[in-house]
């Protein structure tokens, strides 16, 4: 039930009452049922009791059944070959999330996607960074043999400025293989840590909000 509503008032059913606005009210229970089915109970069950018409019923030669999440009904044919006597009891099933649960749900689930593109972003760079450590006397030699062409090509020496490409990379050479190792290392722990709350979002853990 949502926070904002009564206690004692009953809801209607998501997606039935009529919006208070121009723009439509965005229904989460219709979004969870369109993208992942209805949550339906006693499918496969060969009898109904007379408290299961909450939510399961015969009639016609079909079983209608009522959708836990979005409260549409849905009929079915009967079990063909039942694996139970009767549905489970209140105590024995999990309700599916409703209301403002279901969207902070999602509302999770859009920042851990979030969380997973920082986590990859970082973790090819911090790769980067340790294959150029790795291979930074080769990379350096290269990088002096294609600048000596281009001298020898222009006549002179290329003009390196306190600025431009030639001046960075000139500094990123500068750089010892120590720092760069402690900067891969720093910029792989920043990852791994994006990469652990994108799963704690994704799984809804309260610990991954903060």
């Amino acid at each position: 039930m949502d926070t904002d509503t009564p206690a004692g008032a009953l809801l209607a059913a998501p997606g039935t009452e009529r919006p208070r606005r121009y723009l439509p009210r965005l229904r989460y229970e219709l979004i969870g049922c369109g993208l992942h089915g209805h949550e339906l109970l006693g499918t496969d069950a060969a009898a109904l009791r007379p408290e299961d018409g909450l939510f399961a019923r015969d009639s016609g030669g079909l079983r209608w059944y009522r959708c836990l999440r979005c409260d549409s009904w849905v009929a079915l044919s009967r079990p063909a070959q039942p694996t139970v006597q009767y549905p489970p009891t209140r105590e024995e099933i999990n309700l599916p999330l409703r209301g403002r649960p279901l969207r902070d749900r999602y509302v999770l689930r859009l920042i851990a996607i979030d969380r997973l593109i920082h986590f990859l972003v970082l973790s090819a760079l911090a790769a980067a960074v340790f294959l150029f450590a790795s291979n930074k006397a080769a990379l350096n030699a290269d990088y002096t043999r294609i600048l000596n062409d281009l001298q020898g090509g222009l006549g002179g020496p290329v003009n390196n400025t306190n600025h431009g490409i030639l001046h960075d990379l000139s500094k990123l050479f500068a750089v010892s293989i120590t720092n760069l190792y402690l900067a891969g290392t720093a910029i792989a722990a920043y990852a791994l840590l994006e990469g652990v709350e994108a799963v704690g979002l994704w799984q809804g853990r309260r610990w991954a909000e903060y």
